[in-house]
């Protein structure tokens, strides 16, 4: 355990700061499966209103990877990557 005050109060933000890391990371995914089924969905079927959901989808994920990328939860690049590959999956279809 740390000794002096300035310690503690460093380990606090760090917990702090590893649950709304965790909160990013996790919602990207979880949205990211969300996009990936709807898009599933889509090539059976190609109707107009999953199309909908699938770009409302796709702006959520990009707005979540933007502003972990602002708060440093991810990399320029990494976020880059993702948007990239995301965008080629609507695309491929």
């Amino acid at each position: 355990m740390a000794n002096c005050k300035s310690a503690q109060k460093r380990i606090q933000i760090a917990k702090r700061n590893k649950l709304q890391n965790r909160y990013y990371k996790s919602t990207v995914r979880t949205l990211t499966k969300t996009f990936l089924s709807n898009l599933e969905t889509y090539k059976t079927s190609q109707d107009s209103e999953i199309k909908e959901t699938l770009n409302k989808n796709l702006s959520s994920i990009y707005s979540l990877i933007d502003k972990g990328t602002k708060r440093n939860v991810f990399h320029k690049n990494t976020a880059a990557r993702k948007k990239a590959q995301l965008a080629g999956y609507l695309k491929s279809i």
